[in-house]
């Protein structure tokens, strides 16, 4: 059974957006589109360690801010000519309310 953690309302976050949330993992990148989906990746481009809660998000994709890699927010894939993949983390939203799947966090931490 799925545990899942409120970590802030979906209003926290501008469209286009994206907050961070510290985890035992380290920081996740929780990004809201322009039509309110949401999305979690880890904040950290595997080419040189970016910030990507930094970056611009368009569409399901976000654009790292120092060297301008693209992620899929939805399976964290870099897109294009570009290789890698950042771990992406199931959200879930009840009303306003953001939820992350404590479990997968948890598991990933104990890797």
């Amino acid at each position: 059974m799925t545990d899942w953690i409120a970590i802030g309302s979906i209003n926290d976050i501008p469209r286009r957006g994206a907050r961070c949330v510290k985890s035992p993992i380290g920081t996740i990148a929780v990004f809201r589109t322009v039509d309110d989906k949401v999305y979690a990746i880890e904040d950290r481009c595997p080419h040189r360690g970016g910030p990507l809660s930094q970056g611009i998000v368009h569409g399901a994709q976000v654009t790292c801010p120092l060297h301008n890699w693209v992620f899929s927010l939805e399976t964290g894939e870099a897109q294009g000519a570009d290789e890698g993949q950042v771990r992406t983390f199931a959200l879930r939203l009840e009303g306003e309310v953001i939820y992350i799947d404590a479990d997968l966090a948890m598991a990933i931490a104990a890797e």
